[in-house]
């Protein structure tokens, strides 16, 4: 039985959610971001104190088809810019359409009636965090980062961070109090 989680967006909220299937003897054979396979299915009493539980946490039960669609395109986008090493190569609606096998103007559609704001911008705001957060490793060079995250160039990174932030990438490197905004709050 599949169950999807909204606001699932870390590996802390995985490990909240695993940690409570535990505490309740809910088995599973899968936990990913916006969803959970247990291997039983789940009484009406269990799936209530469940719903209580995860909602403590800001997590939310889902089951309403439109709203486990939206969370599904949130769950790619943020793994695919947040966890993997590298994005794919295609264009981001190719790999949503082909993730979510759905026409991608629908995925658009019900996308921004839902969460107020287009995929795409919704990506540049995760590409910009995950810059600031690569950033402040001081690990990669601009040039490296604008390479790793599929930017055409260090001045089409820039010129992106600094619509979005107000700053510019330098500017914020050498900054004190590096502010990032949590990912659920995107």
């Amino acid at each position: 039985m599949k169950l999807y989680i909204q606001n699932m967006v870390c590996l802390c909220c995985k490990m909240t959610v695993a940690a409570e299937l535990k505490k309740m003897g809910l088995a599973y054979s899968g936990l990913e971001l916006g969803e959970v396979h247990l291997t039983n299915p789940i009484t009406k009493k269990e799936k209530t104190l469940l719903k209580r539980t995860l909602h403590d946490y800001g997590l939310e039960l889902m089951e309403d088809k439109k709203a486990i669609l939206v969370e599904k395109i949130v769950a790619l986008i943020i793994s695919m810019i947040h966890d993997s090493e590298e994005l794919p190569t295609m264009n981001f609606s190719v790999f949503l359409t082909n993730q979510l096998n759905q026409d991608y103007h629908t995925l658009s559609t019900l996308f921004s009636q839902t969460k107020g704001v287009t995929i795409e911008h919704f990506i540049i705001l995760h590409k910009i965090e995950r810059v600031k957060e690569l950033i402040m490793y001081d690990e990669l060079s601009l040039t490296e980062i604008s390479y790793k995250l599929d930017y055409s160039s260090v001045a089409h990174l820039s010129n992106q961070f600094k619509k979005v932030t107000g700053l510019t990438p330098t500017f914020f490197k050498n900054i004190k109090n590096k502010k990032r905004i949590p990912l659920e709050s995107l």
